[in-house]
C-alpha cells in the first residue's frame, strides 16, 4: 500500500503545459481514489474530474496502478528519508516523528487501498503488479527498520537489545490500526503526535545513548 519516494520516482522532465496536466490528473486521482476506493475509481472518471481526455491521461500514466503509485508518492504524507535522520535529534523524537507520519499516511490512503481486499482475484492481480514494480506495503516498516539499523551502527541504539524489525513492525502496525479505527468511525485520528508518542513509549528501545 505504501511506496516510499526513494523507491519510486515517477516525476519526469516535461514542458510546463504537460506538467500542469499531469498535476491536475494526480489531484483528481487522489480525490477520486480516496473517495471511491481504488477498485471503483476509473480512468474515465479521473480524466473527467481532471478536465482532460483519457488519451491525455494515458500519455502520462500507462495504467491505473501507476496513477495509484504516483498518488502515494506525490499526493500523500510520506516518511521522507528516514535513514538520513540517523544521528540527528534523539532516537525517540525521530521515532515519534516517523510514527506520526505513518499514522497520517495510513489515514490518508487506507480508504483508497482497502477496496482491493474485497476480491481474491483483484488482490492477487494488484499484489503481482506491485511486486513487478518492486514496491508494496512492506516499505513503511522497512524504512523505519533501516532507520533503527543506522542508529545502531552509530551506537545510539543498543543493537544487542533492540530487534529493529520487530520495533518497526510494532510502530507501523500500531499506526495502521489507529488509522483503521478512525476510518471505520468516519473520523480522523485525534492528535496523531500524542498517539505516536504513546506507541513509541510502549516499545523496548534498549539503552539509547543519544
Amino acid at each position: 500500500m505504501f511506496t516510499h519516494p526513494t523507491i519510486l520516482s515517477l516525476m519526469t522532465q516535461q514542458n510546463p503545459p504537460a506538467r500542469r496536466a499531469r498535476e491536475r490528473i494526480l489531484d483528481a486521482a487522489a480525490e477520486v481514489m480516496r473517495r471511491d476506493g481504488l477498485v471503483h475509481a476509473t480512468t474515465k472518471q479521473i480524466a473527467r474530474e481532471a478536465e482532460c481526455s483519457e488519451a491525455l491521461l494515458y500519455k502520462h500514466f500507462p495504467d491505473k496502478r501507476d496513477i495509484f503509485l504516483s498518488v502515494l508518492a506525490e499526493r500523500s504524507t510520506g516518511l521522507g528519508l528516514p535513514a538520513e535522520m540517523a544521528g540527528t535529534s534523539t532516537v525517540r523524537k525521530n521515532l515519534v516523528e516517523l510514527t506520526e507520519r505513518s499514522i497520517v499516511f495510513y489515514q490518508e490512503n487506507f480508504p483508497m487501498a482497502a477496496s482491493i481486499f474485497g476480491s481474491t482475484d483483484l488482490l492477487t492481480s494488484h499484489r503481482n503488479a506491485m511486486q513487478q514494480r518492486g514496491v508494496g506495503p512492506h516499505a513503511v516498516s522497512a524504512a523505519v527498520e533501516q532507520y533503527l539499523l543506522e542508529e545502531a551502527h552509530l551506537g545510539r541504539v543498543d543493537a544487542a537489545a533492540v530487534d529493529a524489525e520487530s520495533v518497526a513492525r510494532l510502530l507501523t502496525g500500531g499506526a495502521l490500526h489507529e488509522a483503521f479505527l478512525a476510518t471505520y468511525a468516519s473520523e480522523s485520528v485525534e492528535d496523531p503526535r500524542r498517539v505516536a508518542q504513546r506507541l513509541v513509549d510502549s516499545v523496548n528501545l534498549g539503552e539509547i545513548t543519544d
